[in-house]
């Protein structure tokens, strides 16, 4: 268990204690989105010029891009462990969710950390508790290897609804860490008063993602300082990010209200 600590600790700023952690896995599960239509590219631009502090990939980039977090001060690659149906394409074919990766395959591909979901919408128990089931391994496998766990705990399902319920997710990223996640990445809630609970109701730092492309990049930041106030230990931004008209701006600016 140590060295899972030792190295979840690297995601986090010495200074600050927080983390900003761009996100560019969304093709696992989506396919080809805007913004990422060349992956060399957008991999490039995130790991070598937005400076991240970790950068959260799918397994088949984080072998075909390697070099680019090979050298020192290079953020933290996490490798994406699973798969859900969450695209238009596959969300007709029911609720499912798959490991695709093992910690193991993921430390052969210098991963430092490892990204599991927790889906809390599903209708039917039986692929929640699969699910449950399928992260308690995960975990035990990452920590024999040293390699930490983010658990991404998300009101997402067809019994979710169209905002995030903020019950529901201090639920989960409760149940996240009871069931050994090192990191938490979970919706923000759209207010620092029902985000509060869920951070103060979690024995270890939790991160809020961006989702979709926010309307204005102000509107962004501003969630970014009020998820902060809440509590929140950084971010964890994709579309945001990428999608950005200047991404090596918005990135810096993000950068500067999680750690300024």
């Amino acid at each position: 268990m140590r060295g899972a600590k030792l190295n979840a600790g690297r995601l986090f700023d010495a200074d600050s204690g927080r983390s900003f952690i761009a996100a560019i896995d969304h093709g696992l599960a989506f396919g080809v989105v805007r913004g990422g239509e060349d992956a060399e590219d957008a991999m490039t631009t995130v790991v070598r010029d937005c400076r991240p502090d970790g950068v959260l990939v799918a397994p088949g980039l984080l072998d075909r891009y390697w070099e680019l977090f090979a050298h020192r001060g290079a953020p933290v690659p996490i490798c994406r462990l699973d798969f859900v149906h969450i695209a238009d394409q596959t969300r007709p074919l029911g609720e499912q969710h798959r490991i695709v990766c093992s910690p193991r395959e993921a430390a052969a591909l210098g991963a430092g950390a490892v990204v599991t979901y927790l889906i809390l919408g599903p209708a039917q128990g039986e692929m929640f508790a699969g699910n449950v089931a399928a992260l308690a391994g995960v975990r035990e496998e990452a920590h024999a290897l040293g390699l930490p766990l983010v658990v991404e705990a998300v009101d997402w399902g067809s019994r979710a609804g169209d905002e995030p319920d903020p019950e529901l997710l201090t639920f989960g990223c409760r149940m996240a860490a009871e069931l050994g996640a090192d990191v938490i990445k979970t919706e923000y809630t759209g207010e620092p008063e029902t985000m509060r609970p869920i951070v103060d109701g979690c024995p270890v730092p939790v991160l809020v993602l961006g989702g979709p492309q926010a309307e204005t990049e102000e509107a962004l930041l501003e969630d970014t300082r009020d998820a902060i106030g809440a509590g929140a230990a950084g971010v964890v931004y994709g579309r945001n990010v990428w999608q950005a008209d200047d991404p090596v701006d918005i990135s810096q600016r993000i950068r500067e209200v999680v750690h300024g």
